[in-house]
């Protein structure tokens, strides 16, 4: 029991750091879901909250949607999504877990670094971008900070770019579920999390939305990157002390 109201309790914080940082809730969900499952488990896992946090999110801010990117975006990352999950069986479960981590700590230390850190908007670098996003979806669970710096560039106002980020990202986990089903990461004793984490995808898009409109999305984006930094820290650090070990 006390698991499940952890596991409840660290999914509800993803999905609403997700949802105002812009990341969304994977980037968070997959380090501290992976405090209990295996990686593979924890892919198969992420990819079904994802779907119902994007459909919530959607459900909640109700924004208009930019078309053109969500093409331009959208289609490379979905190729690249299929390619990245059916990848994701051939490599070692440790290995993806401290590429992971390694990958939290170089983008969370480039943003907070690099404050003028951009992308051009330009039709090519949307194209780069969203197929980057795609391929780490789909290995490593998440593409969300890659997706969201891709976008930026576009400056859309906060709840369109919310939006057309849950599209997009719902695309990728649709089609990137269903690899991960035919190379077996989901798992049926799992399958009680599901109308759980429905519930906690609904609620944390709610009260995200509601911080949204209390403090500036600048200010929380920092909060929120300093705390990538450091789960990308402590999930390395596991991981070393595992080899070591």
């Amino acid at each position: 029991m006390e698991f499940l109201i952890l596991f409840i309790f660290l999914a509800l914080l993803s999905e609403i750091l997700g949802t105002v940082g812009g990341f969304g809730s994977s980037l968070f969900f997959v380090p501290l879901a992976g405090l209990f499952f295996d990686f593979h488990s924890v892919l198969g896992i992420t990819a079904l909250f994802h779907i119902f946090s994007n459909i919530s999110k959607l459900a909640v801010f109700r924004k208009g949607i930019n078309k053109r990117l969500i093409l331009n975006i959208g289609i490379p990352s979905v190729i690249f999504a299929v390619i990245g999950a059916f990848l994701s069986k051939y490599i070692d479960n440790k290995m993806l877990e401290i590429t992971y981590a390694v990958f939290l700590i170089i983008i969370s230390l480039s943003l907070i670094l690099y404050k003028s850190l951009t992308i051009k908007p330009t039709f090519l670098n949307s194209i780069i971008g969203g197929a980057l996003s795609g391929i780490t979806t789909g290995i490593l669970g998440s593409g969300g900070a890659i997706r969201g710096l891709t976008l930026a560039a576009f400056d859309l106002e906060k709840q369109i770019f919310i939006t057309t980020s849950s599209i997009i990202d719902l695309g990728l986990d649709c089609s990137r579920s269903v690899v991960y089903f035919f190379n077996g990461y989901f798992h049926q004793h799992d399958l009680y999390l599901i109308p759980i984490l429905m519930v906690v995808s609904v609620l944390g898009s709610y009260l995200g939305k509601k911080i949204l409109s209390k403090f500036s999305q600048f200010q929380f984006k920092y909060f929120v990157l300093f705390l990538i930094l450091i789960i990308g820290i402590v999930m390395l650090g596991k991981n070393i002390w595992h080899y070591v070990s």
